[in-house]
């Protein structure tokens, strides 16, 4: 238990070591992105300043069309720089909604391989169980604290593999079958062991749980795949 609390804190530990370089990566790259950006971009007041030399270099205008002609790209610069500025403001939303976009990417992206981490890990070593309680009378099964409302048929099913998994014992469907029906093993068919190991897990609900809880050794049988000790029968 103290291994696999360690590797889970190990995991954690880079996860976040792993979020917090790819988001500083990630900020500096547009911030750079940013910089080079507005450097690039023309002044907002470029094109006035440049009516302007126009008009100030050269004296021969001094004509009403070309004070009108001047007036009117006077305006003209000033819708740009309005525009320009204008644009400013959407590329540096736009840049501030990519890096939230990209941040939030990171985020799902390592939580999802931690999980298939995670998942990776239960699958190898089995599900942790810290309690098992079976009430026959209730027909109530408590796992780690989670209650489950079982069938006359389930609730006997799981107390055989109960039984057996006390005894370190691995039972065959024809096992099973015969336990839970008071016949002898070779009058059982392997198929209605199988059978009742199927609903066991159908009533069960979660399919991660049951399938994790109830292992299918190749060639040999079904067990609870838990600790002995944690098992108690009320």
């Amino acid at each position: 238990m103290q291994g696999n609390s360690t590797s889970a804190s190990d995991t954690r530990a880079t996860g976040t070591r792993v979020v917090q370089i790819g988001i500083a990566a990630i900020v500096v790259i547009l911030l750079g992105a940013v910089i080079l950006l507005f450097v690039n971009l023309p002044d907002a007041n470029a094109f006035n300043e440049r009516v302007e030399r126009i008009f100030v270099e050269n004296d021969a205008l001094t004509s009403g069309e070309s004070i009108r002609l001047l007036e009117v790209l006077a305006q003209s610069g000033t819708s740009f720089s309005e525009v320009l500025t204008s644009y400013r403001a959407i590329i540096f939303v736009l840049l501030v909604f990519a890096t939230a976009l990209l941040i939030a990417c990171l985020v799902f992206l390592v939580t999802i391989i931690a999980l298939n981490r995670r998942m990776g890990e239960i699958e190898r070593s089995g599900i942790q169980v810290s309690s098992l309680i079976l009430s026959r009378e209730e027909r109530v099964v408590l796992l780690n604290n989670m209650e489950f409302k079982l069938t006359d048929a389930a609730m006997e099913t799981l107390s055989v593999l109960a039984e057996a998994r006390m005894d370190d014992d691995v039972l065959s469907g024809a096992e099973i079958e015969a336990m839970v029906s008071g016949k002898s093993a070779v009058d059982c068919e392997e198929a209605a062991g199988a059978t009742r190991i199927k609903r066991l897990r159908d009533t069960l609900g979660n399919q991660m749980v049951s399938e994790l809880l109830v292992k299918n050794i190749a060639r040999r049988g079904y067990m609870l795949a838990i600790d002995k000790d944690v098992i108690r029968m009320v």
